[in-house]
């Protein structure tokens, strides 16, 4: 009984740290995909949208799962508002 209720125990720790992983990834991915577009603002040169975009979106997905979900949402998002 013991050794059930330690391997759940070490489950929910782990599912935990994994979760609060992701969130951060997720605000890593985030900030990554803000950082582009200000990049983008301030060289103010026409067309040059699709690169930082993509700039983007790679430095988000280069930080993990966490970080690929905020580019995805974050790209459907803009391509809606548009």
């Amino acid at each position: 009984m013991k050794l059930l209720t330690g391997l759940v125990f070490c489950s929910l720790v782990l599912g935990v740290h994994s979760w609060f992983s992701f969130i951060g990834e997720a605000f890593g991915g985030a900030r990554d995909m803000w950082r582009a577009y200000t990049d983008m603002r301030e060289a103010n040169y026409i067309n040059a949208d699709k690169y930082f975009h993509a700039r983007g979106n790679y430095d988000a997905a280069q930080r993990g799962p966490g970080g690929a979900w905020a580019a995805k949402v974050i790209s459907l998002f803009s391509a809606e508002l548009q």
